[in-house]
């Protein structure tokens, strides 16, 4: 059995990990009696985190929002200092941090007081952001952490969704995860109504509470998510599509090919496949070629024949 110190913050993670639990479950979760985990809630509640209880047979407990912050060892400007470079980093979508940044504020709100929330909401409403680049949609982080929080509650969402022709519709889904590109977010969940995996970008999602039902995990569409995102957003939605080898090996590749421009996959040590589209198949020869390595067409064969046109017109200009 754990000792006392233990049990509380494993009790505290468990609080943190779920919205709410039943006493039986929290009981069985850490090897206890239902009377200690009253008395260890007792004891969270004394150390200042605001542990609220419902009672009856459907009742539980949630973490919710607290008046002070002595656990986290940090006063007011040090809390709203942390949350508001939480939210730059989810934001902005700094590599390698975007997704924990959201995930580490879904904590970290459960837990900030009201007049904390306050001071972060002025910051985040009347500071604008410079540093974007070209093609970047801009991502209200507000929307990140509920998407966040409902990925990790396994509840349902319901939103509205501007698709890329600009027509809004009503969408109902059980959110799956959060995937961060150099440009854009994506959240990969399954679409009640179509009955299947559907990728949307966050920029263009528009929450509609209530959510709910919670519901079961569902198995993913792919072990690697981001290569799933990256495949769906450079060449399904695009008239036109192809497969070619890069004539350099995929790590080189990847420092030269945007995951939402295209998806690599190593063939051997000097090549590998580029999965990649556009709007037509003149313009996905321009895109291979700017790429600026040397490359073979494997399908569709047709691409040949505008990479020859190309080839003559380049040819003819230099006369």
């Amino acid at each position: 059995m754990l000792d006392t110190s233990a049990r509380l913050l494993r009790l505290l993670s468990l609080l943190q990990a779920h919205r709410d639990w039943s006493g039986a479950d929290l009981a069985e979760r850490l090897g206890v009696t239902p009377r200690t985990v009253r008395r260890d809630v007792e004891r969270l509640r004394e150390l200042g985190y605001p542990v609220n209880a419902s009672p009856g047979t459907g009742g539980g407990y949630q973490l919710g929002a607290g008046a002070e912050l002595p656990p986290l060892l940090l006063d007011d400007d040090e809390a709203v200092a942390v949350a508001v470079g939480l939210r730059t980093a989810a934001g902005n979508g700094i590599e390698g941090i975007g997704e924990s940044s959201v995930r580490a504020l879904a904590k970290l709100q459960q837990v900030l007081p009201d007049r904390l929330r306050r001071r972060v909401g002025a910051l985040n409403a009347f500071t604008v952001p410079m540093l974007r680049g070209p093609g970047t949609s801009a991502v209200d982080p507000a929307v990140l952490t509920e998407l966040a929080t409902a990925c990790r509650d396994g509840e349902g969402l319901r939103f509205a969704y501007r698709d890329h022709a600009g027509a809004v519709g009503g969408r109902r889904v059980e959110p799956h995860r959060l995937v961060c590109t150099e440009r854009r977010w994506y959240l990969v969940a399954w679409d009640v109504d179509r009955a299947d995996w559907r990728t949307f970008r966050v920029d263009r999602i528009t929450p509609t509470p209530p959510h709910g039902p919670r519901f079961a995990p569902r198995t993913p569409p792919a072990d690697d998510l981001a290569a799933y995102v990256s495949r769906g957003v450079s060449s399904r939605v695009y008239a036109a599509s192809a497969v070619l080898r890069l004539l350099v090996p995929r790590e080189e590749a990847a420092r030269l090919v945007s995951p939402s421009s295209g998806a690599l996959e190593a063939v051997d040590d000097h090549s590998c496949l580029l999965r990649t589209g556009a709007a037509s198949l003149d313009v996905l020869v321009l895109h291979v070629a700017l790429i600026g390595v040397d490359f073979e067409v494997v399908e569709p064969v047709e691409l040949t024949e505008h990479v020859r046109v190309l080839r003559d017109r380049l040819s003819r200009s230099l006369r």
